[in-house]
């Protein structure tokens, strides 16, 4: 009976110490997949390094772009005619020298497009090198749930000792309770076949866990080859880009540099003949007339204005009532508060020098003034604004010193042949025409239109405009090269042009400058509440003339308005606001809100619609940028005298909502434009 007990003490002894092995063997393979951990972070540095100079070579590409607009501010070459001849001469010679250069060129492109090639295999590797890695994070992801299951084996041992601890305690009574031992022997050989399996289980899984890491560390250094091969190839491919492109601009500034010379030698030959006397005055005035053929030339909206009959007599409402008219038979619904503010912008040109109409693409900013210039019988231009317009002459046109012509756009020629003060030939001197800017933000304005915004602020009073000596600084005067003793042509642009732009608010792009702002009513059309779906229901009349001394007529000036005392307070309330949001307006501003209170129409009625539209237009436009959280008690103010004054309860509501958009978004205030 002893040795039996013996035996089985010496059992449960060594059942303890296989235990202890398999947890010690368990904790060795745990220190294992830790010490694994260590190359995928490896990878995510690495991934990290990929990351840094992706952005080095963006801060590379930027510096370039300062460079090319370096390079595009050379200056043209001042010389004179013998020195321009011999640079030309230079020039030819260097140019029949660049053979070798233009084979290099074509070299470094083809070395490119392989290595291009090379990039684009290498992306299709790591991509399926990356699916790997991703498949073995998904089975150490299954290998880390084994080490789960291997705790709760864990747990489950440590119930198991408990177990143990208590037979010892049994064993040390066996002679007191010999039936007991029977049992727990019983009990005992059931734990060990339940040890035995697992013990069996957690080989298993540390035979997969191993697999597990092999694999793992396999496709580790797959990926970390591949992406080595990858950054090599990018280097490549940037030193091949940037050795192309350095190549291209040196050929592109060497074409422009044989093209400005040609053109200035052109030019001064023309010079030279005018000075010498080489043209008589009879050539002259001929040479002259082939340079201006273009200009003088009718663009086809005006050749389709000569085809309208003059509209009968009739006054300002009859004419919005057909504006409206022709809105809705074209499928268009626009809230009346729209059509007058639009109307009323046009008219006052004299001190607001355009209506520029703002939103999202969708919104009828471009079909407004379309249908109501031909509702109005106003001729309409439409000038797509391109990105590239860095000057006037993408409005204009320019000459051309190799042809000797002056290339005038459709706009210059529609300026040129309504100014009957400079031009007495003018087909149409007594019609009206509006021209719009299309996305005229797609561009820096104050590059390409801010002096002809100028020009229009210079404009005498409309019953001076015949004076020469006051509408000289308005006029426009064209670069065109004249004989000796002859003036430059000179357009006046007049008041029987209207200007209006459109422009999206997205992020390809420009915001308008304070000079734009400052003299334009903007009107911004926010996001529909509701989708309209009207169709055109009927045909469209053909259009009848307005001329421009009746247009003129409707015009009333700022002294109707002076003395009232509701526009006199509310713009002295006005300027106060600004003030507050430092962000101070001058006395222009105020007479254009009091020209636009005296032409709203039925503002002898009820002035404060008007009111109310010129802080939309004029004021909350200066707003952006403002931080809305120093300035509440200003917004307050503003939304009070807005709701209490002038009882525009839609208007004050639009303010809150951009108000609280911003407070929730980046705190500075954006106006979001009313839905009415």
């Amino acid at each position: 009976m002893l040795t039996g007990n013996i035996l089985l003490v010496t059992g449960l002894g060594m059942a303890i110490l296989a235990l202890i092995a398999v947890q010690t063997f368990f904790a060795i393979m745990h220190d294992r997949v830790v010490t694994a951990k260590g190359p995928a972070l490896a990878l995510e540095e690495l991934e990290g390094q990929i990351t840094d100079r992706r952005g080095r070579l963006i801060d590379i590409e930027n510096d370039l772009a300062e460079r090319r607009k370096a390079l595009a501010n050379i200056a043209d070459v001042q010389a004179d005619y013998d020195a321009t001849k011999r640079q030309l001469d230079d020039l030819n010679a260097e140019w029949n020298q660049q053979d070798e250069r233009r084979k290099e060129v074509r070299t470094l492109r083809e070395e490119m497009e392989v290595a291009t090639a090379e990039k684009q295999t290498l992306d299709s590797e790591f991509a399926s090198a990356r699916a790997d890695y991703d498949a073995v994070q998904e089975r150490l992801a299954a290998a880390e749930r084994l080490f789960a299951q291997n705790d709760e084996m864990k747990r489950e041992n440590a119930a198991l000792e408990a177990k143990l601890g208590e037979l010892r305690s049994e064993a040390l009574k066996l002679a007191e309770a010999q039936e007991r031992v029977e049992r727990l022997e019983n009990r005992a050989q059931d734990l060990q076949r339940e040890l035995s399996q697992m013990e069996g289980r957690g080989q298993a899984a540390l035979a997969e866990l191993a697999q597990l890491q092999e694999r793992l560390s396999a496709e580790r250094g797959s990926v970390a080859e591949a992406q080595s091969n990858h950054t090599v190839a990018a280097t490549k491919t940037a030193a091949a880009e940037e050795r192309a492109r350095t190549a291209e601009l040196e050929v592109d500034r060497l074409e422009a540099r044989r093209s400005s010379l040609t053109a200035q030698i052109a030019r001064l030959e023309a010079e030279i003949g005018e000075v010498t006397g080489a043209v008589g005055q009879e050539d002259a005035g001929v040479e002259v007339e082939e340079r201006l053929k273009e200009l003088r030339a009718l663009p086809p909206v005006l050749q389709q204005m000569t085809k309208w009959k003059l509209r009968a007599a009739e006054n300002e409402s009859e004419a919005l009532k057909r504006v409206s008219v022709r809105l809705r038979s074209s499928g268009l619904d626009y809230h009346p508060r729209v059509v007058h503010a639009f109307h009323t912008a046009m008219k006052v040109n004299e001190t607001s020098q355009m209506a520029v109409l703002a939103g999202i693409s969708g919104t009828g900013k471009s079909q407004l003034p379309r249908q109501y210039a031909a509702a109005m019988g106003i001729g309409f231009l439409q000038v797509p604004v391109q990105p590239r317009w860095d000057s006037p002459q993408d409005l204009m046109g320019f000459y051309n010193y190799i042809e000797k012509r002056f290339r005038p756009t459709d706009m210059a020629r529609a300026l040129f042949q309504l100014d009957s003060l400079n031009n007495e030939k003018s087909e149409l001197p007594d019609r009206m025409m509006m021209i719009l800017l299309d996305e005229m933000n797609l561009a820096r304005v104050e590059y390409y239109f801010s002096d002809f915004l100028s020009r229009l602020e210079s404009r005498p009073p409309a019953s001076r405009v015949a004076d020469k000596t006051l509408r000289k600084d308005a006029e426009i005067e064209l670069e065109l090269p004249m004989p000796k003793g002859m003036d430059a042509l000179r357009v006046f642009p007049g008041y029987n042009l209207l200007f209006a732009g459109t422009m999206n608010e997205d992020e390809s792009t420009q915001s308008l400058s304070d000079k734009v702002v400052d003299r334009a009513n903007v009107m911004r059309f926010s996001a529909p509440k509701n989708i309209h779906t009207n169709a055109q229901n009927e045909a469209l009349p053909e259009p009848e003339a307005l001329s421009a001394a009746r247009w003129r007529g409707w015009v009333r000036s700022v002294s109707d308005v002076e003395s009232d005392p509701l526009v006199r307070e509310s713009v002295e309330r006005m300027v106060k606001v600004m003030k507050d949001f430092k962000r101070p307006v001058g006395h222009r501003l105020g007479r254009a809100i009091m020209a636009y209170v005296a032409n709203y129409p039925g503002a002898d009625r009820d002035k404060r619609a008007p009111l109310a539209d010129q802080i939309e237009m004029r004021l909350l436009p200066k707003l952006r940028g403002l931080e809305v959280e120093t300035n509440e008690a200003t917004f307050s103010e503003l939304r009070e005298f807005v709701a209490n004054n002038l009882q525009d309860d839609q208007l004050a509501n639009a303010i809150e909502a951009s108000v609280r958009t911003a407070r929730d978004g980046a705190g500075q205030f954006v106006w979001n434009g009313v839905t009415r």
